[in-house]
């Protein structure tokens, strides 16, 4: 299998800057050498280019930087709806978790075309299914999984198309353990699939994991993990761009990635919200590194 990375250097969709330089930390970490090292052929097609705070301003407060979102997601859409038409792996590199908008839009194009069925594992401790009148910052990273499920601005909802492009049904969030009162209602209003830590906490993250692929992973043609490194307890990635208290331990993710390498389920991945400023010695980029090549299969034995 050829993997093909894309950079999406985007700090747009929050308000801490930083994370535009996470897939700078990530490279740096090697996560290309580290995917050859496990049998893989690897292209890395660079950064997209995005215009940075400073060209733009902010014209509405309840979805700040809107129009660059939509141009620049709309860009990387093309990108991966190529990558996935030549049967190769989409590996995105975030940026902050706006960048989905982009990335679920080009798979789905994809699936739509050949009449297949999306899901998405979002392995996050937030919800990001907040909408312009919910949303308390107005940061559109609060976004992108509503917008996916068809809930939103119009530029940002029709980014790839005016359709839906993953029914609501077809996703799970794993990991969720810091949501808004609106962002609660929207997601069980939407039958969202959603796995707290609290969930993970009472039954382990296997019979956690086990339930999300019998509840969508195994209903579907094509599987989109977005993993969030903010997902994980600070103690092991500090460098995120919103950090929370009482997230997965080490062995937890690993355990998320290394099923999801068994199951051969898996047909694309971003990894988002490094914020190197915020790190330790890029300790973050590396664990983010150490975790997708769980993902594609390495081992201890």
């Amino acid at each position: 299998m050829t993997i093909n990375i894309i950079g999406m250097p985007m700090d747009l969709g929050q308000g801490r800057r930083g994370v535009d330089m996470g897939p700078s930390a990530i490279r740096y970490a090697g996560i290309g050498a580290r995917l050859k090292e496990l049998g893989y052929k690897v292209i890395d097609d660079g950064d997209l280019t995005i215009k940075t705070q400073e060209e733009q301003q902010v014209k509405d407060a309840k979805a700040k930087y809107l129009p660059e979102i939509a141009r620049a997601c709309t860009v990387l859409a093309r990108k991966v709806e190529k990558i996935s038409q030549k049967g190769q792996f989409p590996l995105v590199l975030g940026g902050d978790h706006s960048i989905a908008i982009g990335t679920v839009a080009g798979l789905s194009l994809n699936a739509r075309r050949r009449k297949k069925k999306l899901g998405i594992f979002w392995i996050d401790a937030h919800g990001d299914f907040n909408t312009p009148g919910s949303s308390p910052s107005g940061n559109i990273h609060g976004m992108p999984l509503a917008i996916c499920a068809g809930l939103g601005p119009r530029q940002l909802v029709n980014v790839g198309g005016s359709f839906t492009k993953v029914d609501a049904k077809n996703i799970a969030i794993i990991g969720l353990r810091d949501l808004d009162k609106s962002e609660r209602e929207n997601l069980k209003k939407f039958g969202v699939h959603l796995y707290t830590m609290e969930d993970i906490d009472k039954y382990g993250v296997h019979k956690v994991m086990k339930r999300a692929f019998d509840q969508v992973a195994n209903n579907v043609d094509y599987l989109h993990v977005s993993f969030d490194l903010d997902s994980v307890d600070p103690i092991y990635a500090p460098g995120v761009g919103t950090p929370v208290k009482g997230g997965l331990d080490y062995r937890e993710a690993h355990l998320i990635m290394e099923m999801l390498a068994e199951s051969k389920k898996m047909t694309s991945l971003e990894l988002v919200e490094v914020n190197p400023i915020l790190d330790n010695r890029n300790q973050s980029a590396e664990f983010a590194v150490e975790l997708v090549q769980s993902a594609f299969g390495k081992k201890i034995l």
